[in-house]
């Protein structure tokens, strides 16, 4: 038993080692200043608080201006490095089929005036549970989920959401381009289970299995309560006494009448220990019935007939003893058996493991701690957030737990990322760092004592686009510095005119009195 833990953390020390080498070469510009600032996120105790902090750290042997400089004038091959996040060891669920996770996590800017390619973020819960559109820069993330009750994911890509992008789209092609990597990387081969992508309610599973159809991907998507989907025609159709040409579409199936729904193809019952019995039925062969307008206003050629399956889930109970309420997923496979339906729905839970990964990297990475200015910095900030935490996922075999007074002690593979992160500079040691020294150089001038900065940062409208396809911008007279500035004279002949207003306004009292 020791020999295989001890070959179990050989390998992981090698994979770990091999890593960190290709991060480092795919730092072309300032790789050394970025490194180290990747190895500073790693190794500082606690939660980042701000960027500069970071320059503190005894990993980072640089100062907090060289910090900077490779964050605004760095240069990362995202391609290279995109590969290296495929190539690793990744989790899989029992059938030994990839599953993968798509969402969008903001980096909200609302007073950051002098931020470019800026978009209204969808954010919920802040004050008072509403929706609402705040400015910031909207990221896709993929991210590779495991089985059972976790906190870890595997992050895969991540791209910067422009203003006015179509996000089906936009997804569909990052999807394709994972997958594509995953194929290249050896981690899926033919005769193998799909790739499952499971989708949340904003996106449109359905237009995303299109536009994946001729890849080797199942899309899982989950669906609103007022949907309502088409059934297929009947076979062999019976044509009227007037005649006509077949219908394409079948009877209406409304998510909320019951009576419209017939009979499930499958029903499943699942005794569960956080929600007691989970009942799940199956409608095989469901679509929705695209008008072309939308998405759909550009496409060439009849409108396509998406069948898939259409699950719903109720449980017993919730563990916050909230409002239960069933859950309507929409599948694009066809024929579904029992197996499958279990398996769609419990992968559907896994889900929800990736907002523990991004509320690791808010809360306790710092992904959204920086004000910087450039969106080009976001992203190779955004980048260095991704290689850590998948240095920290690589590094779960090796750690230990260093745990605080109060808390439990936890096994060595069930360890936490943010306990995996306190050990890692003690791992960090041993792999050593591929980055050179500094070297001692002098600080610059800088700007001269007493002076003022003469040339104002750029302003930029938050990106909208309307309803044409063209970019919204603001009317001239809502920019700021459009009207003519006031002079002193108009301000002396303002005053005046008010003056004499008021002078008048109390002869006209006074005289009725009188």
């Amino acid at each position: 038993m020791e020999q295989v833990e001890h070959e179990v953390q050989r390998d992981a020390f090698k994979t770990v080692t091999a890593f960190r080498t290709e991060l480092y070469a795919s730092l072309l510009t300032r790789g050394d200043a970025l490194f180290e600032l990747c190895d500073a996120l790693l190794c500082t105790d606690g939660p980042v608080r701000t960027l500069v902090d970071l320059a503190l750290a005894p990993e980072h042997r640089r100062g907090h201006g060289a910090l900077y400089a490779g964050l605004n004038q760095g240069r990362i091959d995202v391609a290279r490095l995109r590969r290296a996040l495929a190539g690793v060891p990744l989790p899989r669920a029992a059938d030994g089929r990839l599953v993968l996770a798509v969402d969008v996590s903001p980096w909200l800017r609302p007073d950051a005036d002098t931020c470019s390619d800026r978009s209204f973020c969808h954010t919920f819960g802040r004050g008072l549970g509403k929706h609402q559109m705040v400015p910031g820069w909207p990221y896709s993330i993929v991210a590779a989920l495991e089985t059972g009750r976790t906190s870890w994911t595997a992050l895969l890509d991540a791209i910067r959401l422009e203003p006015g992008a179509d996000l089906a789209a936009v997804t569909a092609v990052q999807v394709r381009e994972v997958v594509e990597r995953l194929i290249a990387a050896g981690q899926w081969q033919p005769g193998q289970p799909d790739v499952l992508v499971v989708l949340d309610a904003g996106y449109d599973a359905p237009r995303i299995a299109y536009l994946l159809a001729d890849m080797p991907i199942e899309v899982l998507g989950r669906l609103r309560s007022d949907r309502v989907m088409r059934n297929p025609v009947p076979v062999p159709w019976v044509c009227p006494p007037q005649g006509g040409r077949p219908p394409k579409h079948g009877g209406e199936f409304v998510f909320g009448t019951p009576d419209t729904w017939g009979e499930a193809a499958a029903v499943t019952s699942t005794d569960t220990e956080r929600y007691g019995i989970a009942t799940a039925q199956a409608w095989d062969r469901l679509h929705p019935r695209l008008t072309r307008r939308a998405a759909w206003g550009d496409h060439e050629g009849p409108l396509p007939i998406i069948e898939g399956t259409v699950i719903r889930l109720t449980v017993a109970k919730l563990p916050s003893g909230g409002v239960n309420k069933p859950v309507w997923l929409w599948w694009s496979g066809t024929g579904a058996a029992a197996e499958d339906v279990d398996r769609c729905w419990q992968a559907f839970l896994r889900r929800f493991d990736v907002e523990h990964t991004f509320r690791l990297l808010k809360q306790t990475l710092g992904w959204t701690r920086p004000k910087l200015r450039n969106s080009a910095a976001a992203d190779r900030w955004t980048w260095l957030v991704l290689a850590a935490h998948a240095q920290l996922r690589l590094a779960r075999p090796l750690a230990r737990d260093l745990r605080r007074p109060w808390e439990r002690p936890a096994e060595p593979n069930r360890l936490t990322p943010a306990r995996v992160r306190r050990g890692f500079r003690n791992l960090r040691a041993k792999t050593g760092t591929p980055a050179r020294a500094p070297k001692p150089t002098r600080p610059g001038p800088g700007r001269p004592l007493g002076s003022k900065n003469r040339r104002s940062a750029t302003r930029h409208d938050v990106g909208r686009v309307l309803a044409t396809g063209e970019s919204y911008t603001r009317p001239t007279h809502h920019k700021k510095g459009t009207k003519p500035r006031r002079t002193t004279d108009d301000g002396r002949q303002r005053a005046a005119r008010v003056t004499a207003s008021a002078g008048d306004l109390q002869g006209a009292n006074h005289g009725e009195q009188l």
